[in-house]
């Protein structure tokens, strides 16, 4: 049996509008890796991203060019890393909490598609079971099957509207902060 309401029965208003469902926010299967902010991996001003932005490794992740319509510069991105680690040297498992929300401010080589690059500080090591120790980016591998998750937009057309902080970045995503979200 179904039950159905009718604009102007049970007390509405006949110009009642029926609350308007939350649109679903895109999301993207895609293969993530992991870079550092140095000549080798990125360009002569590693410093600096495409979108002009500082190279903040908190916060800041690379696109392949072929997916700028979907994940233009100010998107931020939620990702959930692959559903098992053995995805040809993924480590998803090992770094995966460093990498928390992240701001789409810089794109990738042309050659690459299909892909999100996430900025790890040239500092963040990890002890290896054998001893020794591994950057971030080089331990996480290449990760295929990742699901990226658009959960807002930051306008970082100039740049000091980037946030600082994955606390800033988690403010804005949940509507904490002061920065505007779209």
């Amino acid at each position: 049996m179904g039950v159905f309401l009718l604009a102007g029965a049970a007390g509405l208003p006949a110009d009642a509008a029926a609350p308007e469902a939350p649109v679903p926010l895109p999301s993207y299967t895609l293969t993530m890796t992991g870079y550092n902010a140095v000549p080798a991996q990125t360009d002569d001003t590693p410093f600096e991203t495409a979108s002009g932005a500082y190279t903040n490794p908190e916060v800041v992740a690379a696109r392949s060019q072929d997916l700028g319509k979907e994940l233009p510069f100010g998107t931020i991105i939620q990702i959930e890393g692959p559903a098992s680690d053995n995805n040809g040297g993924c480590n998803y498992d090992t770094v995966g909490q460093d990498i928390g929300y992240r701001v789409i401010a810089d794109t990738m080589n042309a050659r690459l598609h299909n892909r999100i690059d996430v900025l790890f500080s040239i500092h963040d090591r990890y002890i290896l079971p054998g001893g020794g120790t591994m950057n971030a980016a080089s331990l996480l591998g290449a990760c295929p099957g990742t699901v990226v998750k658009v959960v807002g937009f930051v306008d970082i057309k100039n740049p000091a509207n980037l946030p600082k902080t994955q606390a800033d970045l988690a403010a804005l995503v949940h509507g904490t902060a002061n920065l505007a979200v779209k």
